[in-house]
Parts: C-alpha cells; structure tokens; sequence
C-alpha cells in the first residue's frame, strides 16, 4: 500500500471509531422519581472521607458504615434510589470543589458548618451537636493544654479542631509544636506511638476509638466549641437540600434519629 493510501485507510477508521463512539450510551446523571437531579440515574452519590468511625468507616467486610451513612440512607430512600460512596481527601469536600465537578451529590463527612465554608457550600438544617476533646494515653497526667507546654500535639489536618488548637496556642502565647496529620488514622496513629503526646478531635471519635482498644487512650479534657454538623450540596442545589431537610426531620419525629444515634453514637444528651 502507497503512503497516501495508508493515511486514507487511518483517516476512515479514525471517522468509524468516532461515530461508534458517538453511539454509545453514557449515563449523563438523571432526576429521582421526586424530580431531584443527580449525577448518575438511580444513584444518590455521597463523597466522605475515611476513617472517621462513628460517622463513616468500613466494617470487616468492607462496606462503609456509620451514623452519616444511616442518615443519607434515609435521604435516598426519600428520593427513591440507593446511597453510593465516594472516599475523598477531605479538602476536595469543604473547598465545595468535589461537588462543583460533579464527583458527588451530596457531602457527608462529620463536616462542621462555618461561616468560611457557606461561602461555597449550603448546608442542611445541622443533625448533630459537636465538641472536641483532647486525647492521651492511658495513665497520662495531662489534663490542660497548658500542661503540653515544650511537647507535641497532635491534630487532624483541615479540620476545625486544627484550627480551634493553633488559635488557642497563640492566643494563651503556649509553648506547645502542633503537629497536623493527613487524616484521623495517621492522628491516631501517632498518639498510640508516643509520636504526640496528646491529640484533638471531636469527642465521639476518641469515644469510638476507646471503645475499640480499651485501655490505650483516655480522654483528658473537653473543649465545648459550640459546633454543629451539617451535609452540604452544590451551592444552588435546592431541590436536594430540601430533600436532605425532610428527611432528617421525619427522622427525628418519628423515633428514627433516636434509634441511629443509639446505634453510633450511644446515649443522646438530656439537654
């Protein structure tokens, strides 16, 4: 075959292979059976990130588990579809650019809701009262911050308990290294290997954390930080956020709330 007749027999099947794939069928996201839209027909996508046991984390098995999880179950039944789970690097969520790409639907990822981060989120209607506590090991005299003075503290990076730290080290003026870690495993990690001599999360995570290695970590002390969770969509994503709304307050008027955070989180505070 001659050079110029080479080049013709490239230029029809690269034409064939452009028209074959013009004909197949892509899934360009769809709406529930409520008229909500969503990225892929029949699936609520929910980007989180992992490991943050009691909200999301996976079981034995592999499948990913928690009172987050629970409550964006009953959110997709609403819409008449199935919960799918995206593992993320927490940044991609709060910075609202995981939605705006459209890796995901909704965000539900023990998230705090902040002035800062409404400014490229909406957020549901908060669904669960946050603290942060800080965490030793077992045995520890530590019982303040001002007690770490000349030692290392560990915090999760990107998150409002590294912030809420950093502020109260420069403004009690404490000799105190803060050491940020990529995520809530890798904090925990360093605090049972004596990397940190103390570490700061929100409470229910220590709690969960305790209760699987009993005897290993306490929790020394409580920071009430006023904070609230919140799932977050698209900014502009009405339809879905009245949806989420909706479905979490039928949850807490018929008993369901109460039940899943009995399952995940334990007894609810009396006030």
């Amino acid at each position: 075959m001659n050079r110029q007749g080479y080049f013709q027999r490239i230029v029809v099947v690269a034409a064939a292979a452009v028209l074959v794939a013009g004909c197949a069928k892509e899934d360009t996201g769809g709406t529930s059976g409520s008229g909500v839209p969503l990225i892929r027909s029949g699936v609520l996508t929910t980007c989180t990130h992992l490991p943050y046991a009691p909200f999301q984390s996976k079981d034995s098995s592999g499948k990913v588990v928690g009172f987050d999880v629970a409550l964006i179950d009953l959110v997709a039944t609403k819409l008449g579809v199935t919960q799918e789970i995206v593992d993320t690097p927490f940044e991609g969520i709060k910075s609202g650019s995981d939605l705006n790409s459209g890796k995901c639907d909704v965000a539900a990822a023990g998230m705090t809701i902040t002035d800062e981060r409404k400014q490229v989120l909406d957020f549901s209607e908060p669904y669960f009262d946050a603290t942060q506590a800080l965490a030793v090991l077992a045995g520890s005299p530590v019982k303040t911050l001002e007690e770490l003075t000349g030692k290392r503290l560990g915090v999760q990076g990107g998150t409002t308990g590294e912030d809420y730290i950093k502020k109260q080290v420069a403004e009690k003026k404490l000799d105190i290294e803060v050491v940020s870690y990529r995520d809530l495993a890798a904090l925990q990690q360093a605090l049972a290997t004596n990397q940190v001599v103390a570490a700061v999360n929100d409470l229910p995570v220590w709690n969960e954390y305790i209760k699987a290695n009993p005897g290993k970590v306490a929790v020394a002390a409580g920071f009430d930080t006023g904070e609230q969770y919140g799932f977050a969509v698209k900014k502009g994503n009405t339809a879905l956020l009245k949806t989420v709304d909706e479905a979490i307050a039928a949850a807490r008027a018929d008993g369901t709330y109460d039940k899943i955070y009995a399952t995940w989180i334990g007894d609810k505070p009396t006030s």
